[in-house]
């Protein structure tokens, strides 16, 4: 367990949303594609090999290979995620690359603003902004995935900035 310096571990989690790329291809389906591509690939080269066309069976190991390196950096690169945290404190986003470098947004909640299209474009994106700083979030979603989000996020804002306004002492009657 990563231990938290600041302490938000100890504090009540009211929204935590984990944000990652979709891969609409499985590993199961990737071995199956690759060894009907290799297939197909060996077959058809063989029949030029037999032929007397040896370079072009050499092309279609090459493109076989080159499609397994563009499948194996795809999925690496799906390894990359965002959270999204609310705390009763802070509100907390967390990007975490392809390679396990780490990058960190702190916001205080009263002030966020969360924006998007309504409705989405394809270019649209979900920007948190407070105070002159601003971070997008969830741009390797689809659009419609981006506004879910970010509706539920204000939702979680509305229902954070409300208990804190019920939580409030009131003031002096006069």
């Amino acid at each position: 367990m990563q231990q938290d310096p600041d302490g938000a571990a100890d504090r009540r989690i009211l929204f935590d949303a984990v944000l990652h790329p979709h891969r609409s291809l499985s590993p199961r389906g990737f071995a199956v594609l690759m060894g009907s591509v290799g297939t197909v690939s060996l077959a058809v080269g063989g029949w030029f090999l037999a032929q007397g066309a040896w370079p072009v069976f050499g092309f279609f190991g090459l493109d076989v290979l080159l499609l397994y390196v563009a499948f194996r950096l795809s999925y690496r690169a799906g390894r990359m995620h965002e959270r999204v945290r609310l705390t009763e404190a802070e509100l907390e986003v967390q990007r975490i690359d392809h390679r396990g470098g780490r990058r960190f947004w702190r916001f205080q909640p009263s002030w966020l603003r969360v924006a998007i299209d309504d409705p989405p474009e394809h270019d649209s994106q979900v920007v948190l902004s407070s105070h002159g700083r601003s971070v997008v979030v969830g741009s390797f979603l689809s659009p419609e995935e981006r506004l879910d989000f970010a509706h539920a996020l204000e939702r979680a804002l509305t229902q954070w900035r409300l208990s804190r306004w019920r939580a409030r002492p009131a003031g002096p009657s006069g």
